[in-house]
């Protein structure tokens, strides 16, 4: 009986020690995030402007969101980014990483170069960028005046402001390009040779090889890649600030300009939450499909 107790005694403290180690990271995650989530729920059924004590008002906020047309543009605004940067960001930072994991020389230094852009933080790159979209005194448009065109104004015209986030986007691609190449380096050469062996080319190999054993490191980015397109915020804040005509006013932007720029705390929070619940539903209507697409080593399929 007493070595039962004993052995009680010790499970206890052990439990106390291990919650003892992780303390730290718990009172993080208490006070910087779950405590500002649950106030954020909270303020979403209130109006408050950050001032005055907040005034309940129960669903206004949320009903409000249906007839505010600026909610749809930046939903329209967020959605079509989305839709075009996350497919070229996965392609540009797959086949970059295909080529560089060539056993060519130099090799490390292209992988350190085309890496070093992803550590760029966003407001630095918005800054670089912003000069070289200059329509006066950039550099794109310098080099396409040399050759006779006509340079367009790219960060006032909203026939193009929304690309040149693409191009931001394709720019910053390195940090994927890392990825990707540590999953094509952890593939087998064996199912390589055993493909050499059956005939297949390159093109084969890369497509019957290479792809499938690559498709849980592109639904992990396809993932990371919805998250990060619809909390894009710094690039358009410096760059654009949602102009011109709201054509580049992201749904994080607008969430940020009804909190410190309108002073509508109440609403930004039930806006932070539907953008909660989009991600939300986006990221399990991925995870629902990743059984039709997705191969892992250690499933069979039946």
């Amino acid at each position: 009986m007493s070595e039962k107790i004993h052995r009680i005694n010790q499970k206890r403290n052990n439990n106390i020690l291990g919650y003892a180690f992780i303390s730290p990271w718990l009172i993080g995650f208490i006070v910087f995030t779950a405590g500002p989530m649950i106030a954020s729920l909270i303020l979403s059924f209130t109006r408050y402007d950050g001032r005055n004590p907040a005034e309940f008002i129960g669903f206004s906020n949320f009903t409000g969101l249906i007839h505010d047309k600026y909610v749809w543009n930046s939903l329209k605004v967020t959605f079509k980014f989305a839709f075009l940067s996350i497919p070229i960001g996965i392609v540009c930072g797959f086949l970059l990483a295909y080529m560089l994991n060539m056993n060519v020389p130099g090799m490390k230094g292209w992988r350190t170069l085309y890496y070093l852009p992803s550590l760029i933080s966003g407001v630095v790159v918005a800054m670089l960028w912003r000069g070289l979209f200059d329509d006066q005194y950039g550099v794109i448009n310098f080099l396409i005046r040399q050759f006779g065109g006509s340079a367009p104004k790219w960060l006032l015209d909203p026939k193009y402001t929304l690309y040149c986030f693409l191009f931001l986007s394709v720019w910053g691609c390195g940090g994927g390009m890392i990825i990707y190449l540590s999953g094509l380096q952890g593939i087998p050469t064996e199912l390589y040779e055993a493909a050499e062996l059956d005939g297949c080319n390159r093109w084969q190999q890369l497509w019957h090889v290479t792809i499938p054993q690559m498709t849980p490191i592109l639904f992990y980015q396809l993932i990371m890649g919805i998250i990060g397109t619809f909390q894009y915020f710094a690039e358009p804040m410096v760059l654009t600030k949602g102009g011109p005509a709201h054509s580049t006013e992201f749904f994080n932007l607008y969430l940020y300009n009804n909190a410190f720029k309108y002073q509508k705390m109440g609403y930004a929070s039930a806006l932070a939450w539907i953008l909660f619940v989009i991600i939300l539903l986006l990221t399990m209507l991925v995870f629902k499909s990743s059984d039709m697409w997705v191969f892992y080593d250690n499933e069979v399929k039946k």
